[in-house]
């Protein structure tokens, strides 16, 4: 199944965090990267004074069903310091199941596609530079949802 993932930080070497999040995830069994998007520099949401985050989409391709690739991506966020206390606060690396395949996935643990897709400029720009041509299972364009996006200082920057 395809899959794509977001994955975001704004803390301890946020550039760092994203690369070896990705090293990380071509790790999970069953489970391969088929590439990455350009990292993008973003303002938070959330909680103010902040740093600016780092983010960027990764398409997987697994044979792990949603939950058990959300334990491993879980796994990841841990072994990357990942402390959960604040919601939307500053983190050193938040990875989220955006799409999977083309299910609609509404859990107590899960919702798939990502809820927040359609006002994330952080998340739709990376997902467009990787599937330009890609819909939502709501038959949302990518395009059209990007380009009515908040603008959230959006900077893409180089690898």
């Amino acid at each position: 199944m395809r899959a794509f993932i977001g994955l975001g930080s704004n803390l301890e070497q946020p550039r760092q965090q994203l690369l070896s999040a990705c090293e990380a995830m071509d790790r999970i069994p069953h489970t391969h990267l088929l590439r990455r998007s350009p990292l993008y520099r973003s303002a938070p949401v959330g909680p103010e004074g902040q740093p600016d985050y780092v983010n960027a989409v990764a398409e997987l391709e697994t044979a792990l069903e949603p939950e058990a690739l959300l334990d491993a991506l879980q796994a990841i966020e841990q072994a990357h310091g990942r402390v959960r206390t604040l919601r939307w606060g500053a983190r050193t690396l938040d990875l989220d199941i955006l799409l999977y395949g083309d299910g609609i996935i509404d859990s107590e643990r899960l919702q798939v596609p990502h809820p927040r897709i359609p006002e994330r400029n952080f998340v739709l720009q990376p997902l467009a530079d990787l599937a330009p041509d890609l819909y939502l299972p709501s038959g949302e364009s990518v395009q059209v949802l990007l380009k009515a996006a908040p603008e959230n200082a959006l900077q893409k920057l180089e690898d």
